[in-house]
């Protein structure tokens, strides 16, 4: 079997509305869907990420530099072609558009390799099971939403099958976002599972103060506290002053990154995303070292690719999605064979590779590459 070609498809879904994090605005929904075809048939069929505003650059890279690297090669020698794409990073370059183009084709092996031998990518990753919680990313800033309207909306994740919430905070005062959390666990109830996430939003001060007061609420974990630029040092301060999991990972563009966060202290949790930082292979280096320091694994978005992932390993914790379909029409209405989702768990798909199978008409719709 060698791979006969590749093709990146970047997807760019306009959105009725916008939804804001603690520094940031989301008006589109933007992925790149990776195909990677074979001598005898086989073609792979998986979208990786949201942060893809610069979808087609992903797609030049993948098309342009990465594929004369492994056109004619065995696809399932996944860790000889991920060195060899991976040296397309050394020279001085924007190496996170690099990490996350090889993230298309790694995550595109990966599906290639499920379907060579008839399994699941969760499986071929170890196994460890075949259902997990799912949480929803929610609990947005809005123009003019309530309190109330946001202990509704926990009201209504519950009603769409979600275990919990990922809540936006940092992007006001401690005390501000402190009631915005009351508000949600309300609204979610007790056995609700809510989690808070700042997108480095807080100096360390602030982030303290807030985990503080919201330590009476039940708190699975404190996201990102700290800004950027001293944020491991910053969250080890955070976690050193507060009883509340942090949570970090995503803003790392490799496990070397994820081995910072375990150097300093500053994690009880990785939620490290494949399509951010040279995909499933190099998800994987995360979660053993995670593994051997008692780390447990998240991952930041992607219920596609996440659920055989975090079912894969034993210290998987939970899946994470946009309910919305305002928030993402992707995961809403792209796949024909949607994993089932019924009282907070979502069933790992078992088709071979991500048993994905996307709707290409939509997907046409909006390709940017046409």
């Amino acid at each position: 079997m060698k791979i006969d070609g590749i093709e990146a498809i970047p997807i760019e879904i306009p959105l009725s509305k916008v939804f804001s994090g603690s520094g940031y605005r989301v008006n589109s929904r933007n992925t790149v869907i990776t195909r990677i075809r074979t001598s005898d048939g086989l073609c792979s069929e998986v979208y990786n990420g949201d942060n893809r505003a610069h979808g087609r650059e992903i797609a030049r890279i993948v098309e342009g530099e990465l594929a004369p690297l492994i056109l004619g090669e065995d696809p399932r020698r996944i860790e000889a072609l991920w060195a060899r794409m991976f040296a397309v990073s050394i020279p001085n370059r924007d190496r996170k558009l690099v990490m996350e183009a090889i993230a298309c084709v790694d995550t595109a092996l990966w599906d290639l390799l499920g379907k060579s031998v008839g399994t699941n990518v969760a499986t071929l990753l170890g196994g460890y099971r075949d259902r997990l919680p799912i949480i929803a990313i929610a609990g947005y800033y809005e123009d003019g939403k309530t309190l109330a309207d946001l202990a509704r909306e926990m009201t209504w994740l519950r009603e769409q099958g979600m275990a919990g919430c990922k809540v936006k905070v940092g992007g006001l005062s401690a005390e501000a976002d402190a009631e915005r959390v009351a508000a949600a666990r309300d609204g979610g109830g007790p056995d609700f599972i809510i989690a808070v996430d700042a997108n480095r939003g807080w100096p360390t001060a602030e982030a303290v103060k807030f985990a503080r007061l919201i330590e009476q609420y039940d708190i699975r974990w404190f996201e990102e506290p700290c800004h950027w630029q001293d944020d491991a040092f910053a969250m080890a301060e955070v976690r050193r002053r507060t009883t509340i999991p942090i949570n970090a990972g995503q803003s790392e563009i490799s496990s070397h990154g994820v081995r910072r966060l375990i150097a300093a202290g500053a994690v009880d949790i990785v939620n490290f995303d494949a399509s951010e930082g040279g995909g499933i292979t190099e998800w994987r280096r995360a979660a053993g070292m995670c593994a051997v320091h008692g780390i447990e694994m998240a991952h930041h978005e992607e219920p596609q690719i996440a659920a055989h992932m975090l079912a894969a390993v034993p210290h998987g914790t939970y899946v994470e999605c946009f309910p919305d379909p305002q928030r993402d029409p992707l995961w809403a209405g792209f796949i024909v064979n949607r994993a089932t989702i019924k009282d907070g768990i979502i069933e790992v798909p078992q088709g071979p590779g991500f048993g994905l199978e996307l709707d290409w008409d939509q997907v046409n719709k909006f390709r940017l590459d046409t």
